[in-house]
């Protein structure tokens, strides 16, 4: 159902694109006929938003990846740094919360530690919504800020850095087999708000796959089960995105990127001092307004990123078969 409610979307986008275009040649033709300067003026509007729907869902065209459809998980680390990559991670936390909340996704928190002065050590963000992780996936990588710092007193000039990773939610349908005996299991007490029995007891959950070393953890409910059951939900998750980015030609260089949160490892730089500016390192893509992005305008990236992937993968399937 889910994948029929997709095509039916698809289907329907597009006949409304012909539709709205056939109807603005009539009037462009109207128009110059009765040499109707308003109507030539509406019919001129009337293409510019059909041209901005075809550029959009030409964008859209480019989730074709098993899972991209799905929701997804959005796991953010502060890198080293201290309170100024904890204020960092937080920062990103937000942006990607604005972003999802502006395209009508939900938005849950499954774990969160907090930093010691201010901003967080680590998130877990449960992204819902159409192509959640077709769209997100390509945010993958480390992140660089530089500012001035809000907690220097001399309000020095400081770079800081946090990794984001991203990974599809899974069911049943994806055969996925984990071994009881490869799991460590750890339970601790819920960190930040979240009444007295969350605090008092120990119903989060951390789950260590000992074979890849993925470590996960949820404390949403107060129930050690019900965080159990999530937090396997979320390592069947890691694992497939695991497969999934052995199988994606693209891929290759995302993993090569996560050996460090530090310099020379970052896909995008978030500049606020001297100057304005953030730009993709892998797509050369920039704004001038680090506000707007940092409030969630990041289509554009994404658009281009996605893009970039595709034509990748055309590439090298190109190539395998000459």
């Amino acid at each position: 159902m889910r994948e029929r409610t997709r095509l039916a979307t698809q289907t329907e986008a597009v006949q409304r694109i012909e539709r709205e275009l056939a109807d603005s040649r009539e009037l462009v033709e109207l128009a110059e006929a009765d040499g109707d300067t308003a109507m030539a003026a509406e019919a001129t509007a009337s293409l510019r938003n059909v041209a901005a729907e075809a550029a959009r869902r030409e964008t859209e065209s480019l989730l074709s990846g098993e899972a991209d459809g799905r929701d997804c998980y959005i796991e953010i680390n502060a890198g080293a740094g201290g309170t100024e990559a904890q204020d960092w991670a937080e920062m990103l936390m937000r942006m990607y919360t604005r972003w999802a909340e502006g395209h009508g996704y939900k938005v849950e928190v499954m774990e969160i530690s907090e930093g010691v002065q201010a901003g967080i050590k680590s998130a877990t963000l449960r992204i819902s919504g159409d192509s959640a992780y077709g769209w997100l996936k390509t945010e993958a990588g480390v992140h660089r800020l530089v500012r001035n710092s809000p907690f220097d007193a001399a309000a020095r000039r400081q770079t800081s850095f946090a990794s984001v990773w991203v990974y599809p939610v899974v069911d049943e349908t994806f055969a996925i087999a984990i071994n009881e005996s490869d799991l460590t299991v750890d339970t601790f007490r819920a960190s930040g708000a979240g009444g007295q029995h969350v605090n008092k007891t120990e119903s989060a959950i951390r789950i260590t796959h000992v074979p890849t070393g993925i470590v996960v953890a949820c404390q949403t409910d107060r129930s050690q089960h019900r965080n159990r059951a999530t937090a396997m939900e979320m390592l069947r998750a890691r694992l497939y995105e695991q497969e999934l980015q052995k199988r994606e030609a693209a891929a290759s260089a995302t993993e090569a990127a996560k050996t460090d949160i530090g310099w020379g490892h970052q896909i995008r730089s978030y500049v606020l001092s001297p100057y304005q500016l953030v730009k993709d390192l892998r797509t050369n893509v920039e704004k001038g307004n680090p506000q707007a992005v940092l409030d969630g305008d990041l289509d554009d990236f994404m658009a281009a990123s996605l893009a970039a992937r595709v034509g990748a993968t055309r590439s090298e399937a190109s190539a395998m078969a000459q």
